[in-house]
């Protein structure tokens, strides 16, 4: 027997019947379409919350585009921040604390059963039953399944993290995707303050890794961008050292290349990082996340240098705590904030998509109230 928060049992319509209002995405030739949509019948350790801010991700991008198949109709969006107003049974945070509605939180990019191999191996967000918000079809019982919506429906099994009222929400909303990225390919490379990092790609995670970086006590940082503007906004984040891909032989030469994000995706960007490593260096590849050019090495030259090189994709419920921790302690609030546009409304989701497509900031923010 379950129990939701107004103390009634057994899976029951979240209280008040009202309902939410969601940006459905049909497809490309259909688009967007703005609908109603029944507030759920909670199931135990499911909850319901009423969305803040949401950022439009570059994946949400991809599948507007049509470069990315996605189960259709869907509800998009995963760059998310809310406040609970429903629960049903059990619903717990990070750190064993239950949550309760008028909790504000965030929350991992899919579910994890704990359960599977992958879960027991500590590759939760591989979970062989994952389900991802803002990447699955609506159907009966989870129909508010993506963040750009006025409510999301949280199921058992996704990671929730409190986040303290004293964030903006601008700040709070990328923490479970872009923050949380980065976060586990640094854990995932071992990166300590004591390592010369160099970051290539200087958009959302490439900054957010800069200021990581800096925020654990590394000296010195190298950021690589063929953009002027984003080696400058780099600057701004705390990288010691900036420069063109033509310069990063010899930056990486000067200073070092012990730990290296690759977080552009292009195939040259990423022959350049095994071209610089450092002996004994690592390397975590995070921007391919699509398919693109092979490139090719001759092996026993890593072989002796030591080299590991690590894909790293996603994050796990631990990553998104530490990313979440780190964006209230960071004194580079004031950068992340103006990364992200001024909110446009729900209903002006069309206009939201067309201003991320633009590049102009690295986020586009959407209010949902």
């Amino acid at each position: 027997m379950t129990t939701i928060a107004n103390g009634v049992h057994g899976p029951r319509r979240t209280p008040r019947a009202e309902e939410a209002r969601a940006a459905v995405w049909s497809g490309v030739d259909a688009g967007f379409s703005l609908q109603a949509q029944p507030f759920p019948m909670l199931r135990d350790g499911e909850a319901l919350v009423s969305v803040e801010l949401a950022t439009i991700c570059g994946s949400d991008l991809h599948t507007i585009n049509g470069d990315r198949p996605t189960p259709l109709p869907t509800v998009l969006g995963h760059e998310t921040v809310g406040t609970i107003v429903a629960t049903c049974g059990d619903v717990n945070g990070h750190d064993g604390q239950r949550l309760c509605p008028g909790d504000r939180i965030t929350w991992t990019i899919g579910t994890a059963c704990g359960h599977c191999r992958r879960c027991r191996r500590g590759l939760s967000q591989k979970c062989l039953q994952v389900r991802k918000y803002g990447h699955e079809a609506i159907d009966d019982h989870w129909q508010l399944n993506g963040g750009l919506a006025t409510h999301c429906h949280l199921l058992a099994g996704t990671g929730l993290v409190k986040v303290p009222e004293t964030l903006p929400s601008a700040i709070a909303a990328p923490a479970n995707c872009a923050t949380a990225t980065v976060v586990c390919a640094a854990r995932r490379i071992g990166l300590t303050s004591d390592d010369a990092v160099v970051v290539v790609g200087c958009g959302m995670l490439g900054l957010t890794a800069v200021a990581y970086a800096r925020d654990l006590g590394v000296q010195n940082v190298i950021a690589c961008d063929i953009d002027a503007n984003r080696r400058r906004a780099a600057e701004e984040f705390g990288a010691t050292v900036v420069c063109e891909p033509s310069e990063l032989a010899s930056a990486a030469e000067e200073y070092g290349a012990d730990a290296v994000f690759e977080l552009s995706g292009n195939s040259a960007a990423v022959q350049s990082t095994l071209d610089i490593v450092d002996m004994g260096g690592r390397i975590a590849l995070v921007g391919s996340v699509s398919p693109a050019p092979e490139i090719s090495f001759e092996p026993s030259g890593y072989v002796k240098n030591l080299t590991t090189l690590v894909g790293s994709h996603n994050y796990r419920l631990d990553d998104l705590a530490e990313a979440v921790d780190f964006l209230t302690r960071t004194d580079k609030q004031q950068q992340f904030v103006a990364l992200i546009s001024e909110p446009y409304a729900l209903s002006d989701i069309e206009a939201a998509v067309a201003a991320a497509r633009t590049g102009v900031n690295p986020r586009v923010a959407v209010h949902m109230h």
